[in-house]
């Protein structure tokens, strides 16, 4: 089986660290793997193509900012892209994340409509692909709904733009595009995102849930360091209005001296403007640190009111720390009474007295370890080779895995 595996990075966040699993156990079973991407240099560069113009990118980022035209620029890296497909000749192509300001998107759909015999995967992370403007909007909400979001209420969100009346023709163009491939799979990593797309004209297609996974091997519970106060911990890769920030300072005004509050992820401008009791970290990529932090914290929250899963709280999980998420989106749908708690959006009196009513270290670190090996990145690449192989037809019932 040859396959290209087309993302905006390659091992950096969630999805580039995907791809690298996905290619990993690709080879390990003899195939032929490549990996495209657009920006951010991986860590291993064998079997990678970079098709990004970093002129072109800026160009690019500058046509969607001000002319709200994303994903409609970016052309000699397309045609790189197309000639790169042509000469590799691949069976299958798995697509991830087309916005990032790398792609000319309707050059490549158009392309790939004209080679029927390469089969097509494409795994939404958000909701980008059905949007008249951002990668999210349950948020802010949209003015219009048809097969779609077509006019988002936010358009300061990623994927940012102030020319709010190009929404219709975004749209109009994804809708056309994206429904002229043949034999494409849609894959969704939640419940929730996978019943939204199906009320979208991506209806027409398979549409799948496969949970993203991660190496559990790593995450898994550690020692946990001393500290003199329960640490109720948060972490994100970008920390904005819909991830929370606001309310873990709310409920810094309500915790009692015997708690603190840390968080993960935050840029040193926000880490300064933060309450002094706050404890702000800066991202890290020390996976060790990490998984020492979540061991450590006495609860994790996950604030958030749009996620497409909320791989953070699994995470947690299986670092044997309990949870308790908001109520939206796609996070509940990976916590049970067995892990934690899910409590109403934004009522930061009752996350408190939850917290404050409730014996946290009581939780059962076995359990929780073992509902977050439900999550281990094996099962997850596997349901996807399975899926590789059922649109090519060479699917061996034998060799199905357990979905989860």
């Amino acid at each position: 089986m040859k396959v290209i595996i087309i993302n905006s990075v390659v091992d950096y966040g969630s999805t580039g660290k995907i791809v690298r699993d996905l290619y990993d156990e690709l080879k390990n079973e003899g195939n032929e793997v490549k990996m495209v991407y657009g920006r951010h240099e991986p860590k291993d560069l064998v079997d990678t193509f970079d098709i990004s113009d970093r002129f072109s990118s800026m160009i690019h980022l500058g046509m969607s900012r001000f002319f709200g035209g994303h994903g409609l620029h970016s052309n000699k890296a397309t045609k790189n892209l197309i000639a790169y497909i042509e000469s590799f000749n691949p069976d299958l192509i798995h697509l991830h994340n087309l916005h990032g300001y790398y792609l000319n998107v309707p050059m490549l759909f158009d392309f790939l409509n004209k080679r029927p015999d390469i089969k097509i995967v494409w795994t939404l992370h958000d909701c980008w692909a059905f949007s008249g403007s951002s990668a999210y909007f349950s948020f802010d909400g949209c003015q219009k709904w048809d097969d779609g979001c077509v006019i988002c209420n936010n358009t300061s969100t990623y994927p940012k733009t102030i020319a709010k009346g190009k929404q219709e023709r975004n749209f109009k163009w994804k809708k056309d595009k994206f429904t002229q491939i043949n034999d494409m799979v849609i894959v969704t990593p939640s419940d929730w995102l996978k019943d939204l797309t199906e009320k979208t004209f991506l209806k027409k297609y398979p549409i799948k849930r496969i949970y993203n996974g991660f190496d559990t091997n790593v995450f898994n519970p550690a020692e946990k360091v001393n500290t003199d106060k329960k640490i109720i911990l948060g972490v994100s890769n970008i920390w904005e209005k819909r991830k929370g920030l606001d309310d873990f300072i709310k409920l810094n005004e309500l915790i009692s001296d015997e708690y603190q509050i840390m968080l993960i992820g935050l840029s040193e401008k926000q880490i300064k403007e933060l309450p002094s009791n706050i404890i702000g970290i800066e991202r890290t990529d020390n996976i060790e640190e990490l998984v020492s932090l979540y061991s450590s914290a006495y609860v994790y929250l996950n604030l958030s009111v749009e996620e497409t899963l909320g791989m953070t709280t699994i995470e947690s999980i299986a670092c044997g720390t309990p949870v308790i998420v908001y109520n939206q989106t796609a996070v509940p749908e990976v916590v049970n009474d067995c892990v934690g708690f899910v409590v109403e959006a934004g009522d930061v009196k009752q996350l408190w007295s939850l917290i404050e009513n409730t014996d946290f270290d009581g939780y059962n670190s076995d359990e929780l370890r073992e509902y977050g090996l439900k999550f281990d990145k094996k099962n997850m690449v596997n349901n996807y080779i399975n899926t590789y192989k059922q649109l090519l037809g060479e699917n061996d019932e034998s060799n199905s895995t357990r979905r989860i």
